[in-house]
């Protein structure tokens, strides 16, 4: 079993968009299971938008992460030692480890997951939250039709990709909004989707004289893509 594992803890409270500096590695002890407990080994750590708000002591639905604090998220992990009887050594399972190489766990919350079903990694992608969410959020919610336009915003992103690979396979057409030009190419050749690159402001700068006219231009087109699709 491994000695020294390595954690990313919180520093500072980001202003703006986070900074190299709001956090801080640090090199610990991996720790020994006790009664009940399990070690495990983080393999997949998925980072998601909602981060950045447990970096925020703003009021929030969820708690923040305290300053000095293991930053949060959801992780494949794969149990290296157990003292708790549903599971052994060798298993891979779902779990909020955080951003570090190694965690306790009492078994609380953990789902193991079977490796002969899918890469391990979709568990925080397309089999995962992520993947719930997109699929919850548009046929529970949004219901599209078959011949209806739906205009997915982030669609290069975890939920947004899935969210237009849903819509197109209900026989909606699909027009999916992107900040940079890399995006836009991934949404437009990975699922053939028509994909629009608005001009965004970054965190912290104005936005650009015209960037609003850019994208409304941008939404005419697609419009008329869209109506000849």
């Amino acid at each position: 079993m491994p000695q020294s594992a390595k954690r990313i803890v919180l520093a500072s409270r980001p202003v703006g968009e986070p900074k190299p500096s709001d956090f801080r590695i640090e090199d610990c002890t991996v720790p020994a299971p006790g009664p009940g407990q399990l070690l495990l080994r983080t393999i997949w750590l998925s980072l998601d938008p909602y981060m950045r708000g447990r970096m925020s002591d703003a009021p929030s639905y969820a708690a923040p992460v305290p300053i000095g604090g293991v930053m949060e998220g959801g992780t494949v992990s794969e149990v290296i030692a157990s003292n708790n009887p549903a599971f052994a050594k060798g298993d891979i399972v779902l779990s909020r480890a955080g951003w570090q190489t190694h965690a306790l766990s009492d078994g609380q919350g953990l789902a193991k997951i079977d490796p002969k079903i899918a890469p391990v990694s979709t568990a925080v992608g397309v089999l995962g939250m992520p993947g719930m969410t997109a699929y919850t959020g548009l046929l529970e919610i949004g219901k599209p039709q078959p011949g209806e336009t739906l205009v997915v915003a982030a669609a290069s992103g975890a939920v947004g990709s899935a969210v237009g690979q849903i819509a197109k396979i209900k026989g909606a057409r699909v027009a999916r909004t992107n900040a940079t030009m890399s995006k836009t190419s991934l949404a437009s050749t990975t699922a053939s989707i028509i994909a629009i690159q608005s001009s965004r402001p970054s965190l912290g700068r104005p936005a650009r004289k015209g960037s609003t006219s850019t994208l409304k231009t941008s939404v005419a087109r697609c419009s008329r893509r869209c109506s000849h699709s």
